[in-house]
């Protein structure tokens, strides 16, 4: 209202929000979908959810986790430090370096990790023996293969040298995505090469690597139900399935197994979000910057204010004139 003409003020714009009902249409549907199944999950008596309360801590089970888990962190341990290895050698200038590199990759992403696995668990068979010595000559060192490659370092090393290949890949774009001006200027200033590496490039190169090797991890703990093939049997897959051939229930030993990589899986999830947001500070933080108070207030203090403007313009005609 204004108080001297007594008339109500005009809006000039009054801004209408956009509907959306395709947005609560589709909420409405995937929320019907997702009772649906819940209700099928409660009131299906074939889950038996009574036996998946029965051996979800089961012994057995239990051991199978912790095997399985045992797995997964040796393995990415070795695929991590041959995946550096082999990121560097790719960027070297050497070309036998180069292209050993390459045909480690293009060897081991080319043929399935079950494949690598079930001649790993044959190692023994092709190679009854591991000796030493001069090529052609005296044997210096001999040992017999199976007492020194188990079943639990045959899976591992299946599970390692597979996945190097792939993390290598990964290590080589996060390498070749920081400008190559940061290694140039480091040269500048007078560091060597391998400290320019750890200092200034990989830190710079995690922000990109971390993400698909998270994703990698998640993908190894899957990957371990695999090495049955080598044959190792106290992972979680196969302590499940013995519980199911035992009890002749296979549905409620999957959702046991199921369970367990999930809860697994959420607790990689969760660290692999907190590595992100520490390589990406200054980068991926969507949120505000801090504002000092005091210098918020004095910036306001000095920015000319409304009334100043014209003044400023009549200083600078040749500006009013454009």
């Amino acid at each position: 209202m204004d108080h001297q003409t007594n008339q109500p003020a005009v809006v000039l714009n009054k801004a209408v929000p956009v509907r959306h009902p395709g947005r609560w249409i589709s909420a409405l549907l995937i929320l019907g979908v997702l009772a649906l199944f819940l209700q099928s999950l409660v009131t299906n008596p074939n889950f038996r959810w009574d036996i998946v309360g029965t051996y979800i801590m089961d012994v057995k089970v239990v051991q199978g986790v912790g095997w399985t888990l045992l797995l997964t962190v040796a393995s990415m341990a070795l695929a991590i430090v041959l995946a550096i290895l082999l990121a560097f050698m790719r960027q070297s200038d050497n070309p036998v370096f180069r292209w050993s590199s390459w045909a480690w990759v293009w060897f081991f992403r080319g043929t399935p990790v079950y494949t690598q696995l079930i001649f790993w668990g044959l190692i023994s068979v092709l190679y009854p023996k591991i000796s030493a010595g001069v090529p052609f000559g005296p044997e210096l060192l001999s040992v017999d293969t199976s007492t020194v490659i188990t079943a639990t370092a045959a899976a591992i090393l299946g599970l390692g040298l597979n996945e190097s290949a792939y993390l290598a890949e990964i290590f080589r774009a996060g390498l070749k995505s920081v400008d190559r001006g940061q290694m140039e200027a480091a040269e500048a200033l007078g560091m060597g090469k391998t400290k320019i590496m750890w200092r200034i490039i990989l830190p710079q190169a995690m922000r990109v690597i971390v993400p698909p090797t998270g994703n990698e991890t998640i993908g190894m703990l899957k990957t371990t139900s695999l090495v049955l093939a080598v044959p190792f049997t106290l992972d979680l897959t196969f302590a499940t399935n013995t519980l199911a051939n035992r009890t002749y229930l296979p549905v409620p030993l999957l959702i046991v197994a199921a369970i367990w990589y999930l809860v697994i899986t959420s607790l990689l999830m969760v660290g692999q979000h907190f590595i992100e947001a520490y390589y990406g500070k200054g980068v991926d933080n969507l949120a505000p910057a801090a504002v000092n108070p005091a210098a918020a207030k004095a910036a306001s203090a000095v920015a000319p204010s409304a009334e100043a403007e014209p003044a400023l313009k009549m200083d600078f005609p040749e500006e009013e004139a454009k």
